[in-house]
């Protein structure tokens, strides 16, 4: 039976992990600190609009705990940010089969790049043979230790996963697109996964603008409204292609259905909002944001507009600014009145 090794089982991961769980699916969490400590002595608990549910699959810390084997699949749900870290300790795992090594987890396993963003694929391939990226979609908000929230019942999340680069779909990603999708977690296998991508990139954009503003300032509709013109004129100038619009919104609608979690506020904010609720002290808007930045420098262009959410957000980030806390500097930087 296939095993799927969470690495980083925070919002994403948790949900994905606990889908699993749920309905028998044999998983392997990865986590750190009090939240693995929780998970361990009492579960992982996902609270969706449906109800709660708890499950007990295994917990670990430590890369070299996972005894990996060739029935596994490797799944990175850590921050982009992070992920440079985390690639080449687990590539160089050693896989075992009937006893036997028989090679590195970079040799032998597929990883699938469940990350915002769009360079965690190649950044895996640096180590890995097998690449799968995938777009995520999945509103999901992990602030107390052992407890994942999701806003969208009965489907938890939408999954495009696609081999990078271009190719046919190992066994492993399509043997797991049922079982996933019957756990909650949708699965899609569209020829090229990057498209997917890019146009998550855009929606992503906002997600720096709310963790600086908070998730409910008056401005926060029309400077997302222009970080979002801005990158979709610079990747139209890099010919980078973006996933038809409609089958964009086709795809979104006919699978999330946000709905509001008992107990819990009809808003709580995104991946970057939570990094600085939980005063991480770092954030992934240099691979959102900063991103479109990049490719405008690439071209010799500018982006003034991400380039400036980029600066502030690393700047609450790095002081420990609470959402909200920096909105008045924020908005000063983009000429805009408070």
């Amino acid at each position: 039976m296939t095993r799927y090794v969470i690495i980083g089982a925070g919002a994403v991961g948790g949900t994905i992990g606990g889908a699993l769980a749920r309905t028998g699916q044999d998983v392997l969490l990865v986590a750190r600190g009090r939240h693995a400590e929780v998970m361990r002595e009492d579960g992982l608990t996902l609270r969706t609009p449906d109800g709660a549910f708890t499950v007990h699959p295994p917990v670990i810390t430590d890369p070299a705990e996972a005894d990996l084997t060739v029935d596994d699949v490797l799944v990175l749900t850590v921050k982009t940010h992070q992920a440079v870290d985390v690639l080449p300790v687990w590539a160089d795992l050693p896989v075992w089969d009937a006893g036997t090594v028989v090679g590195t987890a970079g040799e032998r396993l597929p990883i699938i790049t469940a990350l915002n963003g769009v360079v965690s694929e190649d950044l895996a391939s640096r180590w890995f043979r097998t690449v799968l990226g995938c777009c995520v979609w999945l509103p999901a908000i992990h602030l107390e230790p052992g407890e994942v929230i999701v806003r969208s019942a009965p489907v938890l999340g939408m999954l495009h996963i696609g081999p990078v680069p271009l190719g046919p779909a190992p066994a492993a990603l399509t043997a797991l697109q049922q079982p996933w999708t019957d756990s909650g977690i949708r699965v899609a296998l569209p020829a090229d996964v990057m498209p997917w991508k890019y146009r998550k990139l855009i929606s992503n954009l906002g997600n720096g603008l709310q963790a600086v503003l908070g998730d409910d300032h008056p401005a926060l509709a029309e400077l997302t409204a222009r970080a979002e013109v801005e990158a979709r004129e610079v990747l139209a100038a890099a010919g980078i292609e973006l996933v038809d619009e409609d089958e964009h919104t086709a795809a979104r609608a006919d699978s999330l259905t946000p709905r509001p979690v008992p107990g819990e506020p009809e808003r709580l904010g995104g991946s970057s909002w939570q990094s600085l609720a939980r005063g991480t002290g770092s954030i992934e808007t240099d691979y959102l944001n900063g991103e479109i930045v990049r490719i405008a420098h690439r071209l010799g262009r500018e982006a003034p507009v991400d380039e400036t959410v980029a600066r502030m957000c690393r700047r609450a980030a790095t002081i420990g600014a609470a959402p909200g806390e920096l909105a008045g500097q924020l908005l000063d930087a983009l000429g805009v009145g408070s």
